[in-house]
């Protein structure tokens, strides 16, 4: 084995991503299977992740599709059962799972006077509570394994606030602030062998935003055009690219980072329009 594939190497680790189903997630774990990591795709739509979990088999890498609701903690604990009984621990958890929905973002033609709180919640609780739900099932075998390592997702909205996304936006935001405190939290109870960092996407299209920043001809919404304009490198982000950051923070490359979170933006964050 080389020093390369020492250090970021992930053969003998047990990798579980929720929101393994969509865009950004299915990358990820393709990553993380020709990394070495044994992937488990956690999601919804059972046949889907079935699907990618076979592809990821043919293609000579380790995996199996779990169907679970990132909200539902008899589902995550039966999730968690079978897991061990496949692959005997866990080693990474990315939570990947998010989402938006339409009453929670303040359109051009409304104002926050008109938001949906019920929607609003919706919200908060898919991407918070969903990202802190899994962190708990999960994070308790590696508290028994004695190391552990938690990858979030946050976004440019928790970096800097968007118009419309206030939900999505307030969520995000608080996920970051729990990977810090999480990140402190497990060192402190448990050791140097847990880590907790997140990532926070720029824009990639996705399933969720593409018809908010492409009209149905391919071209840019006025959304779209703002978002490109802003990003120093002109262009929205590639699914794949989130993967060698992905890949640093899940390996031993990054064994002495914890608490931060990493923009993959195409400098977006950076850039203050002048």
């Amino acid at each position: 084995m080389s020093y390369i594939e020492e250090l970021f190497g992930l053969k003998a680790k047990v990798a579980v991503v929720t929101g393994g189903t969509g865009v950004l997630g299915s990358d990820m774990c393709k990553a993380l299977a020709k990394a070495g990591a044994s992937v488990v795709i956690l999601g919804r739509r059972k046949e889907v992740a079935d699907k990618l979990a076979q592809e990821i088999v043919q293609a000579g890498g380790k995996a199996m599709g779990v169907s679970a609701d990132v909200l539902d903690t008899k589902q995550l604990v039966e999730a968690r059962k079978l897991i061990i009984e496949k692959f005997g621990t866990i080693d990474i958890l990315v939570n990947a799972a998010g989402g938006n929905l339409p009453g929670a973002v303040v359109t051009p033609d409304k104002t926050f006077l008109d938001l949906k709180l019920d929607d609003f919640k919706k919200v908060v609780d898919l991407n918070l509570t969903g990202t802190l739900l899994p962190s708990q099932i999960f994070g308790e075998t590696m508290v028994s394994s004695k190391k552990g390592n938690i990858i979030n997702i946050s976004s440019m909205t928790a970096i800097r606030p968007l118009t419309r996304v206030v939900g999505y936006g307030a969520a995000k935001a608080a996920i970051s602030n729990f990977t810090q405190w999480l990140a402190v939290e497990m060192a402190k109870k448990f050791g140097e062998g847990f880590r907790v960092n997140a990532i926070a996407p720029g824009f990639f299209l996705t399933e969720q935003n593409r018809t908010l920043l492409t009209n149905t001809d391919g071209s840019l919404t006025d959304r779209g055009q703002l978002i490109i304009k802003g990003t120093p490198f002109g262009r929205f982000g590639e699914p794949d690219e989130l993967c060698g950051t992905l890949l640093w923070l899940c390996s031993d490359a990054s064994k002495f980072v914890s608490g931060i979170v990493v923009p993959v933006d195409g400098a977006f964050s950076a850039y203050a329009g002048v």
